[in-house]
Order: C-alpha cells, then structure tokens, then sequence
C-alpha cells in the first residue's frame, strides 16, 4: 500500500502510476511492481455458499415455541436499542421458524 508524500492518503495504481485523489501522481517503477506482486499462485477450489434460512448455526436451547410448542429453539443476541442498554435475545423455532423475542 502506497501513501501520498503530500497529504497522507492512499494512493491507488492506475495505469502505470499510484495516483493520490490530491492530484500527487508516483511512477510504479521495477522495484515497486515487485514489491506488490502476488508471489504465490493460489488456485481456486469448489466454494459452496449456502442461503436461506434453512441453515442451522445458531445454538439452541430449552424454550416452548408460542405457536407449535415445541421444545427447541435457536436463539442470539442483537442489539436493539442504545448501547448502554442491554441486548435483546432472539428466539427462532427448530421446528416451524417461528421467531420471537424474550422481553425483560
């Protein structure tokens, strides 16, 4: 990563230049194209990325799901209101997604 002399920003290759968004302009000389190139070749492999809501990573607990009482739920904490307040957690139902909160 280059950084402009003149203000501190990052500057950026473009054509055969890093160019800094101040107008600060530095050749890529032998030396710096050497510096930043990839020296080791790294082939692609199967990736699989799943989607949905169907994947189960979520931890689960004890909890009697309000709709179809089940006993299993996976739940998790976010963040809903101001910081110094506390979290609020989650619950989603193993069996038919339902997905309700536990209030204070």
């Amino acid at each position: 990563m280059e950084f402009c002399p003149k203000c501190g920003a990052i500057m950026f290759p473009k054509e055969d230049t890093f160019q800094c968004k101040c107008g600060f302009k530095k050749d890529i000389t032998k030396d710096l194209a050497d510096k930043y190139a990839v020296s080791e070749k790294v082939e692609s492999k199967d990736t699989v990325i799943f989607t949905g809501d169907d994947i189960n990573t979520l931890p689960t607990t004890k909890a009697v799901c309000p709709k179809c009482d089940n006993k299993e739920a996976f739940w998790w904490l976010q963040q809903t209101r101001r910081a110094d307040e506390s979290e609020t957690r989650f619950f989603r139902c193993s069996s038919c997604k339902y997905t309700w909160r536990e209030y204070d």
